[in-house]
C-alpha cells in the first residue's frame, strides 16, 4: 500500500491531521485539541506538527500523532521549524519588563534533548533574541543547520546553530534590509538595499563566510521591496522588484521588474517580458532549470523561461495569476484565484505542455500540489471569506477525490513528504476512486442547463460581437494601459477612433479614416431609422442656412461665409447674437434681444464682429451691390470676451431673461420655491443696475 498523504488544518473549534489519499481518514492515535489555537506548522522534514494554545506549544510526532514534548511559552503567534527539525523558534509579541526593557521574545528550542531536567521550563532554550517586527520575524538556516542568520541595523549577523549566544561572523551591508539564504548544498546569502538618498537599490550575492566583496550583484531603480526566491539548487536567483506608487499613474499597485542572477555571478540579466502590466507570480520549476511568470493585464499570459533568462514556451491568454510545478516537475498548475473565477488549467510538461484539463474552483484562496504530485488542495479560507469555509482535493486529472465543509477555517496545509517516498508513476492508471464524501457533494451540484457567458449590452449582443466587449484571449481588442483600445476597422460600428465633438454642433460628414460608412446593414431598424431623421435634418438646416445667406434685395451685402468650427445655432442668428437657451421665454423674447443687441453695437465698440474697414454692424448699407471677392471678412469673436461692462451687462440680462421665465410659470399655475420668489423680487434693482451701465432696451 502506497503511504498515504497528509494535511493538517485550523479552524475556529480547533485543529485537525487528515490523512489523505488513498484513505481519506483522521490520523489514528491524534486528540484533537480544542480552545483558542493561533497557529500550527509542519517541520520541513515533515517528521513534526505543532501548534500554539495560549500557555504552550505542543509537537507531537506527524507520522502517529503522540505529543513529544511541549513547551511551556505563553502567547506564541509564530512557530518555525529549523530544516531538519532539529530546533523550533516561537515568537511572542513585544513587550517590556519592569525595569523597560524589552523583553526577547523570539526563543529558539531543541525539539528533543535527552539530558532535560523535570520541572525546568526553560531546559531546552537555545538562544533568545528581541525581535520587534513579525514580518521576517524567523531565523534563516543553512540547509545542513550549520548556521542561521538574522538581520539587524546595517549588517546580517550569522551563528552556529549550537551556539546563539554568540554571533559567528557579520556581512555588513549599509541599509540591508531583507536577505534571503540560498536552501542548495553552497552555503549563500543574497542580501537587498532599497533606494536611498537618490541610489540605486541592489541586490547582493555573497558566499558564507567570504564577505569581503559579493559574488554577484544586481543595481536598479524602481526597488523600494523585493521578493527573492531561490531555485532548489541554490545556484539562481529570481528577484521581483516593486514599487508602492506607480509614477506612471498605469497602476494602483506599483510597478514591478524580474532580474535573475545567478550564485556564482557568471549572469545577471533583467527579464524582458512582452506583454505590459503587472507580475502576477514567479515560480521556480524542482528541476531547478526553468521558472514560470505569470504577467500582463488581464488576460494574463504566461510563459516558461530557462536559466538564461530565455523564454521556451508560452501558454494562452487567460484571467490567470498563478502558477505551480508540482513537486515532480511533470505537471504545472496555472490558475485564476483572488477576483478571478477560480479556474486551474493542467498542463503536462512530458507531452509537450498538453493541456489535461481545466478544474473549477471558485473561491479558493489555499491551492497547494500534494507531494505525491497526482492531487491539488483547494480551500477557502477565514477572514477572506466566512461563508462556504472548506477543503477540496482535486485529482490531476480533473476529477473531484475529497470534500469537508468547515466552520472558519483559518489554515491548511499538506505535510511536506521526501519525493522519494512517491516514486514518479502514471497518475492515470488506474484512476482512483472518489471518496463518498466528494460524491455527495457533486450529487448536490446543479449543472447550469445553458452557459452563463460573459455579459454583453443588448447592442452588443448578436452574431458578431464586437471586439470592444470581448477578452483579448477570445479575439477582442488588447487593453492599452493608457485608457484606450486597440481595435482595428471597427465591428458593428464598434471601434471607431473618437473625435473632438461639440455639444449642438454639426458632426462632420468626413468619417476617420478606416471607420466603416455610415449605412452599415449592420445597424438595427430603429438605428437606421434614426439614421434617416438625422439626414433629413442635416439637409434641411442646410436647406436653410443657403436660404438665409441669399441677398434678398437692393443694398444688402452678402454676410461673411460661417467659420466652419461654429456649431449651427451660431450661425444661423441674425446680428450673431449668443443663444443662451431655447425655452420658450427665448423665443417669446427674441425680437426684443436682437434689438438690444443692435442698439448695443451702434453705441459701443463692436465686440461680435470684426470689420478691417472700420463699419459697425451686420448689415451694411451700400448703393451698389459689391462683388463677392469685396466682402469683408467678418469672424465671430469668443461669446466670452469683451469688456467688464460688457460681461457685467451679458450677466443681468440673463437674470432678466431667468426672471421673465419664472413669471411665466407662475402664471401657467406653478408653484414656485421660496429662493425664486426672491429672485423675481430682485427685478426693478437688476433693471436699474443695468440703466446704470447705460444698457436701454
Amino acid at each position: 500500500m502506497a503511504i498515504p498523504t497528509q494535511l493538517a488544518y485550523r479552524t475556529l473549534k480547533g485543529i485537525g491531521v487528515l490523512d489523505a489519499a488513498p484513505v481519506y481518514e483522521a490520523l489514528p492515535g491524534f486528540n484533537k485539541p480544542e480552545g483558542n489555537l493561533r497557529c500550527c506548522v509542519y517541520s520541513p522534514c515533515g517528521r513534526y506538527f505543532a501548534w500554539a494554545s495560549s500557555d504552550q506549544v505542543t509537537v507531537i510526532d506527524a507520522s502517529v500523532g503522540h505529543v513529544i514534548t511541549s513547551l511551556y511559552a505563553q502567547n506564541v503567534y509564530e512557530i518555525g521549524f529549523s530544516p531538519l527539525g532539529t530546533f523550533i523558534i516561537t515568537w511572542q509579541r513585544p513587550a517590556k519588563d519592569e525595569n523597560g526593557d524589552a523583553v526577547k521574545n523570539l526563543k529558539v528550542w531543541r525539539v528533543i534533548e535527552e539530558n532535560a531536567q523535570d520541572g525546568d521550563d526553560e531546559h531546552n532554550v537555545v538562544g533568545r533574541f528581541v525581535q520587534k517586527s513579525q514580518t521576517g520575524w524567523n531565523l534563516q538556516y543553512t540547509y545542513d543547520e550549520k548556521y542561521c542568520a538574522r538581520v539587524v541595523t546595517n549588517e546580517v549577523q550569522f551563528y552556529q546553530s549550537g551556539d546563539l549566544g554568540t554571533v559567528w561572523n557579520k556581512l555588513r551591508v549599509e541599509g540591508v534590509s531583507d536577505f534571503a539564504v540560498s536552501p542548495g548544498e553552497n552555503h549563500s546569502i543574497a542580501v537587498f538595499v532599497p533606494e536611498r538618498k537618490g541610489q540605486p537599490a541592489a541586490v547582493k550575492v555573497f558566499n558564507v563566510p567570504n564577505f569581503d566583496a559579493p559574488v554577484s550583484q544586481k543595481n536598479f531603480f524602481k526597488g523600494d521591496k523585493v521578493q527573492m526566491k531561490w531555485n532548489d539548487q541554490g545556484t539562481s536567483l529570481i528577484v521581483l522588484a516593486q514599487t508602492e506608487v506607480d509614477k506612471s499613474g498605469k497602476s494602483y499597485y506599483g510597478e514591478t521588474t524580474l532580474y535573475l542572477l545567478s550564485a556564482n555571478g557568471g549572469f545577471d540579466s533583467r527579464i524582458d517580458l512582452d506583454k505590459e502590466g503587472p507580475i502576477h507570480d514567479v515560480t521556480w520549476s524542482p528541476n531547478s532549470k526553468e521558472f514560470g511568470v505569470v504577467y500582463g493585464y488581464m488576460p494574463a499570459k504566461t510563459t516558461i523561461f530557462n536559466t538564461r533568462a530565455e523564454p521556451t514556451h508560452s501558454f494562452a491568454l487567460g484571467p490567470r495569476n498563478t502558477i505551480l510545478f508540482s513537486p515532480n516537475g511533470r505537471f504545472v498548475l496555472v490558475a485564476g484565484f483572488g477576483n478571478l473565477a477560480g479556474q486551474m488549467d493542467i498542463y503536462d510538461l512530458s507531452k509537450d505542455y498538453q493541456k489535461i484539463c481545466t478544474i473549477e474552483a471558485s473561491n479558493a484562496s489555499v491551492c497547494e500540489w500534494s507531494p505525491d504530485g497526482k492531487h491539488i488542495l483547494t480551500a477557502t479560507t477565514s477572514p477572506r471569506l466566512r461563508v462556504d469555509n472548506g477543503v477540496r482535493i482535486w485529482h490531476v486529472g480533473g476529477g473531484l477525490m475529497y470534500n469537508e465543509e468547515l466552520q472558519e477555517l483559518y489554515h491548511v496545509t499538506w505535510r511536506p513528504q521526501s519525493a522519494t517516498m512517491h516514486p514518479l508513476e502514471n497518475p492515470f492508471h488506474p484512476m482512483p476512486t472518489p471518496h463518498a464524501s466528494a460524491l455527495a457533494y457533486l450529487g448536490t451540484v446543479k449543472t447550469p442547463s445553458k452557459p452563463a457567458g460573459a455579459y454583453r449590452p443588448p447592442g452588443a449582443r448578436g452574431t458578431t460581437t464586437p471586439l470592444a466587449f470581448m477578452r483579448e484571449d477570445q479575439g477582442g481588442a488588447a487593453y492599452v494601459s493608457n485608457g484606450t483600445l486597440s481595435l482595428g476597422s471597427g465591428v458593428n460600428g464598434f471601434g471607431k477612433p473618437r473625435r473632438r465633438e461639440v455639444p449642438g454642433a454639426e458632426a462632420s460628414s468626413m468619417d476617420a479614416p478606416g471607420t466603416p460608412a455610415d449605412g452599415d446593414e449592420n445597424l438595427s431598424k430603429a438605428a437606421q431609422k434614426n439614421k434617416k431623421k438625422r439626414e433629413a435634418k442635416k439637409a434641411k438646416d442646410a436647406s436653410d442656412r443657403a436660404t438665409g445667406l441669399t441677398p434678398s434685395g437692393e443694398g444688402v451685402q452678402p454676410a461673411a461665409a460661417p467659420s466652419p468650427s461654429r456649431s449651427p445655432e451660431r450661425r444661423d442668428r441674425r446680428g450673431h447674437e449668443r443663444n443662451r437657451s431655447r425655452n420658450d421665454s427665448d423665443l417669446r423674447s427674441r425680437s426684443q434681444q436682437g434689438q438690444r443687441r443692435q442698439n448695443q453695437h451702434h453705441d459701443g465698440p463692436p465686440r461680435s464682429f470684426h470689420n478691417p474697414s472700420g463699419t459697425n454692424g451686420t448689415h451694411i448699407e451700400t448703393s451698389h451691390h459689391p462683388s463677392p471677392a469685396m466682402a469683408p471678412d467678418l469672424t465671430v469673436t469668443s461669446p466670452g470676451g469683451g469688456t467688464p461692462q460688457e460681461k457685467k451687462i451679458r450677466a443681468l440680462t440673463k437674470k432678466l431673461r431667468a426672471i421673465d421665465d419664472l413669471k411665466m410659470r407662475r402664471a401657467g399655475g406653478e408653484i414656485l420655491e421660496g429662493t425664486q420668489i426672491k429672485k423675481m423680487e430682485t427685478e426693478d434693482s437688476v433693471r436699474r443696475e443695468l440703466e446704470g451701465l447705460g444698457y436701454v432696451e
